[in-house]
């Protein structure tokens, strides 16, 4: 079970907050603070997993309480729900690892839907045993694979070091390689092999005769150009 803090000084809000948790199983909320005050105080007496919080409370800017909530709770997750727009604002939630920064007013189907994109990631982070690549690309919401597209223009569904690879094979086949002999000296399947030799042919680095084999069948021989 997900325990939930809401930090809420319009009392409304907090309610509607609650209401729409209680729709999402597997959470519930466990308090709510009206102030910054408050919201320390129930960090300090409650286990909360997460803690939606706005930044403008009565008595000390949400923002504000950042610091200290990542010094003494470290594992708490924070989600901003405010009417802050403010570009330092959201510049100090990245720093200090806000995890959703939603402006106001907050439909009920963007509220759920975070929440209930937050519950997944939760559970699969306990379920991994080892990280890899794989593993942080998915919980950094693939920012690696993403960086690496974008420096060198590739698609999606095409990935750098397997490009060259078969770009490799490709120059040294001579005589024309098909999908399947590629993908058997790549070790990969025919079906990503030719995904990779199309995308040489869509940007001319090769080309394709059509060839007929010893029984009979038509048969795609690739050239590296």
């Amino acid at each position: 079970m997900i325990k939930v803090a809401i930090a809420e000084d319009d009392y409304r809000i907090a309610q509607l907050h609650e209401e729409y948790i209680t729709r999402i199983d597997g959470m519930k909320v466990i308090g709510t603070g009206l102030n910054a005050h408050a919201t320390m105080e129930l960090l300090q007496l409650h286990p909360v997993d997460l803690l939606l919080m706005d930044i403008y409370m009565p008595d000390r800017l949400g923002i504000d309480l950042l610091e200290e909530i990542r010094e003494k709770y470290p594992l708490v997750d924070i989600i901003l729900i405010t009417a802050a727009n403010e570009k330092d604002y959201l510049l100090k939630a990245l720093k200090y690892g806000v995890i959703s920064y939603l402006i106001k007013p907050v439909s009920l189907d963007v509220f759920i839907a975070t929440l209930e994109r937050y519950k997944e990631e939760k559970g699969k982070f306990a379920s991994v045993t080892e990280v890899n690549q794989q593993v942080a690309d998915y919980f950094f919401g693939r920012t690696q694979t993403d960086i690496l597209h974008k420096q060198t223009g590739l698609p999606a569904g095409i990935d750098h070091v397997t490009l060259e690879k078969v770009r490799s094979i490709l120059q040294k086949g001579g005589t024309g390689l098909t999908a399947d002999k590629v993908g058997e000296k790549m070790g990969a399947s025919r079906t990503t092999a030719r995904r990779y030799l199309e995308y040489l042919v869509s940007i001319n680095k090769a080309y394709v005769e059509q060839v007929y084999g010893v029984v009979g069948r038509p048969e795609r021989n690739y050239f590296y150009r």
